[in-house]
């Protein structure tokens, strides 16, 4: 079992960070400073030291020395990542911002611990952990981890196209709402890819000013601007020979657009108040939810930059779009906030399950978990009703529906009035079916009400199935 020493001055961090890892099958210690790691610790017999870079005392990157070649992962908050991409230039084998994902940290934890052992059988085994906090394996024994939750037709087809372009050095575009985990496609591209060693720099375009975005990324000379006392690498050179990730490109000011053209088509950067450039090997993924074509047609975002950008282009799927998917995720989110107040007797009501199937989720994953973190906060019973997770939806519609409660494929199978047989007919076959058979004397709401489905999802799958409204009096309902 893998040892691993936390060093953090934050007790609610710290414990928190040594819970998750204990559930997830490492031996733990921790210490609150460097100085309490050196008295308590014999720092070089650790598998991995997971720190602070700030601490009262010595800074956490005194652990790379003192770890004597036990890999360190730094953790900082965004506003210190200039200090973490110096941290390992330093020698840190990596970084990560706070406030980071549960499956981040497993993310990386087991990638390190892979690395340094070289051993693919017990990587995959941690990997398989930490893709959902179980045991049950996220894992291609030939492709390394991938670690999203989700099974459903759109999410095997986008693994498969990760799988596929991460060894490549291809610019790659990933677009979906927000919400729907745009960055965890990035880190499995990062993981998967012969950079995987190298360093991942992620940066939201929306959240730096438009003053300090081209500094921040392309660095600066001494004296550029007001301010600029001293010259600083940008954060695409600290990702030379890594992964660039730029979240949010469709916020990226023209001017800084033309700056990246020149980085995707030259490999190479100029800081801010210099004359010389300089090469860098960097693979581009960006994201986005806006619609970049569109943004071009406009004048609103570079043609020739959209083009360079759309090598590769995935495309993550709603969560009102990933069927079953969303209470295999509202699960999993629920076992990691348990375990954060130590419940183990928490679970889902019966009318709970239905509305997270049932809700449309317009925040996608993020809006699921910050619901579901709600319901166990507020919990007082064991079983979390559909009112504690504060979403908004009809549960009295859902209460009358006479599928209530039945499996998606039972449901499916439910006899219309129809004497056709349905046990053959997939649940998309049984949809079209039974719309185009009672859409003549059925309002919408009463179709989406036999389907067991909102009308936003009655409207969406008329949409993907190719199956217009009736012009009738029975259908007309605005």
């Amino acid at each position: 079992m893998p040892h691993i020493l936390i060093v953090e001055d934050e007790t609610i961090i710290r414990s928190a960070l040594r819970r998750l890892l204990e559930r997830n099958q490492y031996q733990v210690s921790e210490a609150g400073s460097v100085q309490e790691a050196q008295e308590r610790f014999s720092i070089p017999t650790f598998d991995l030291i997971v720190s602070d870079l700030r601490l009262p005392g010595a800074p956490g990157t005194e652990l790379i020395k003192l770890g004597q070649g036990t890999p360190v992962l730094i953790m900082t908050s965004y506003a210190s990542l200039r200090s973490a991409v110096d941290s390992m230039k330093m020698g840190a084998v990596d970084y990560i911002a706070k406030p980071f994902d549960h499956d981040e940290m497993l993310q990386a934890v087991a990638r390190i611990l892979r690395d340094r052992q070289a051993a693919p059988a017990a990587g995959e085994a941690v990997a398989g952990k930490s893709a959902n906090g179980s045991g049950k394996a996220a894992v291609d024994a030939g492709n390394g981890e991938i670690g999203i939750i989700g099974s459903c037709p759109p999410m095997q087809d986008l693994y498969g196209k990760i799988r596929k372009v991460a060894p490549t050095d291809s610019n790659v575009l990933i677009q979906g709402e927000s919400g729907t985990g745009k960055e965890l496609v990035a880190r499995a591209l990062h993981n998967l890819s012969r950079r995987a060693k190298a360093p991942m720099i992620s940066v939201n375009c929306a959240a730096i000013p438009e003053s300090l975005i081209e500094s921040e990324l392309f660095g600066h000379e001494k004296g550029a601007f007001t301010g600029a006392s001293a010259g600083r690498a940008g954060l695409v050179e600290a990702a030379d020979g890594g992964t660039l990730f730029l979240d949010e490109i469709g916020e990226l000011p023209l001017e800084a657009q033309a700056r990246l053209l020149r980085v995707l088509q030259e490999g190479e950067i100029r800081r801010v108040g210099s004359v010389q450039s300089q090469k860098v090997d960097v693979r581009l993924i960006a994201a986005t939810h806006r619609d970049l074509k569109n943004l071009a047609k406009i004048g609103q975002f570079r043609e020739d930059l959209y083009y360079r950008l759309h090598v590769i282009a995935l495309k993550l799927p709603a969560l009102r779009e990933r069927g079953a998917d969303v209470n295999e995720i509202a699960n999993a989110f629920l076992a990691r906030q348990s375990a954060r107040i130590n419940r183990t007797d928490l679970k889902f009501a019966a009318d709970a399950e239905q509305a997270i199937r049932h809700y449309s989720w317009p925040g996608n994953v993020r809006e699921l978990e910050n619901a579901v973190e709600r319901a166990v906060i507020l919990s007082e019973s064991p079983e979390i009703s559909a009112d504690l997770l504060g979403i908004d939806i009809e549960l009295g519609d859902l209460e009358e529906d006479e599928f209530i409660g039945l499996p998606a494929q039972a449901a499916a199978s439910v006899p219309t009035n129809s004497h056709e047989p349905t046990e053959d007919l997939s649940l998309e076959d049984y949809f079209q079916h039974f719309v185009l058979e009672h859409q003549d004397h059925m309002t919408e709401t009463e179709l989406a009400r036999k389907l067991g489905v909102s009308r936003k999802c009655l409207w969406e799958r008329r949409q993907r199935l190719g199956i217009p409204r009736r012009k009738t009096g029975a259908t007309s309902e605005s």
